[in-house]
């Protein structure tokens, strides 16, 4: 599908527009920015691959200094290598505490504990790490890299097979090994004498022929996985080997410990091509993929998102956004009709993250050092007519009126959000024909304009403010 790019002069930004969704240029100038977090707040903290995580305030501007510079202690030669996770401490605000996944001098994964300076909330203390867990990388390729907090306050991690192809050792299906797994840890009292516990529920906890880290296996490289802000449910995009790609779901209301999701017995669902599958364990103690794709269309790596839980778009309301790095496509998984159904769109990037900010919203970054906001393309400034409401001026200046003559539906509310999600006004029906609305006391810019009725549905609207 092609894109085509809207200079806003007035706003100092740009839209890439395709059919359902809009990427809007938030940030540039960043050095291959391989992951975004936020710290519960409305700033976004980029790890950039080389070793440095930078601040991106709400209005787009990068802070310097950088938050921490590690580049020193990171390898980042090869196309997988670097610093790949960070993940806040759910507790951040009070501690300071703040973990990060990368591959050191000698090529291996370490996963470290920061704290952020004690007087500059804007600075971590760079001499502050505490080694939490390594472990050998034997190749250079397939390193996951991914770090989120559960809901339970437990540390989740990703660890890709090992490297090379087709997992030549099958690490992946080796209990006894950390490689190709999905590791949760307990860091809530981390000591350098002990750096984590094992949580008590872990499912391979006794068992001698496992290691207690384990909480799920048979993944092949996880490069990107995350929890649905709004039911907990965990969502991993595995990478696949020649033929697929996958998407694993696993509800927060299901048991989830000590998941199989099959590789290198089966990529997606289908049986691996390039190796036997006579050891495998049967097909039905596996967890197959909600959806997958093939490398026909020229796919060959997903980057897995977050599922949509913002206020600015309802229409994506519950979407899972993920990505392809060959095919530059970003795309979205909706369940309708008792199936996921896929929406595909092309951009121009080399998506290798997303990131979801402290109220929802989503944004993607490239390889080139671009981040972008995602919006919802269907909020045409040009349809000034909503739920045969009118909305006028459209830019506004000090007053917008919103004329309900020609409709009947019981509004109730109307909520003006920022584009970072945050309601900035929120006005109340008050029954007149034509209802005027001060928008003097806001600032420039783009905001959504939501009406809510009062059986709860809704409908949103761009709004332009002079």
């Amino acid at each position: 599908m092609k894109s085509i790019t809207l200079p806003i002069c007035l706003l100092f930004m740009s839209l890439f527009y395709a059919q359902d969704l809009e990427l809007e240029l938030f940030a540039n100038n960043l050095d291959r920015p391989v992951n975004i977090k936020h710290a519960g707040d409305d700033r976004l903290f980029v790890a950039e691959q080389d070793g440095l995580i930078k601040i991106i305030n709400a209005n787009g501007t990068i802070e310097s200094p950088p938050f921490l510079d590690i580049d020193s202690r990171v390898r980042s030669t090869g196309n997988e290598q670097g610093l790949l996770g960070l993940a806040f401490h759910p507790d951040y605000a009070t501690n300071g505490h703040f973990f990060v996944n990368y591959i050191n001098n000698s090529g291996n994964t370490v996963i470290s504990r920061f704290s952020r300076n004690g007087t500059n909330p804007s600075l971590a203390d760079a001499n502050s790490e505490l080694i939490i867990l390594d472990y050998s990388q034997p190749f250079s390729n397939h390193n996951g890299g991914e770090l989120a907090f559960g809901s339970d306050g437990y540390l989740y991690i990703s660890s890709g097979d090992g490297g090379s192809g087709n997992d030549p050792q099958n690490r992946s299906q080796n209990l006894t090994s950390m490689l190709g797994k999905l590791l949760r840890i307990d860091v809530n009292n981390s000591t350098s004498a002990a750096p984590y516990a094992i949580p008590a529920d872990n499912p391979f906890i006794g068992n001698a022929s496992a290691n207690d880290e384990i909480w799920a296996y048979g993944l092949r490289n996880a490069w990107k996985f995350s929890f649905d802000r709004s039911t907990n449910d965990l969502w991993i995009a595995d990478v696949g080997q020649s033929a697929r790609e996958e998407i694993n779901l696993t509800l927060s209301t299901e048991d989830p410990g000590g998941l199989n999701y099959g590789w290198r017995c089966y990529e997606g669902n289908i049986e691996g091509a390039q190796f036997s599958t006579a050891e495998c364990p049967a097909q039905n103690t596996l967890v197959f993929p909600v959806f997958e794709y093939n490398h026909s269309g020229g796919g060959c790596s997903i980057t897995g998102g977050y599922r949509y839980r913002g206020t600015a778009y309802p229409n994506l309301e519950g979407a899972y956004l993920y990505a392809d790095l060959c095919t530059q496509n970003i795309s979205y998984l909706k369940f309708e009709n008792g199936s996921w159904n896929e929406t595909s769109e092309n951009f121009s990037g080399s998506w290798v993250a997303f990131g979801e900010d402290i109220n929802g919203e989503l944004y993607v970054s490239s390889l080139s050092g671009n981040i972008f906001k995602i919006n919802d393309s269907t909020l045409s400034i040009t349809e000034n007519e909503l739920n045969v409401v009118s909305i006028f001026p459209n830019p506004a200046n000090d007053e917008l009126h919103l004329d309900f003559s020609k409709s009947n539906t019981s509004i109730e509310t109307i909520i003006i959000y920022n584009l970072q999600g945050k309601a900035v006004k929120t006005i109340s029906r008050n029954g007149q024909t034509v209802q005027n609305v001060k928008v003097s006391d806001l600032s420039k810019g783009v905001y959504m304009l939501k009406m809510k009725r009062i059986d709860g549905e809704s409908s949103t609207q761009k709004l332009i403010i002079n």
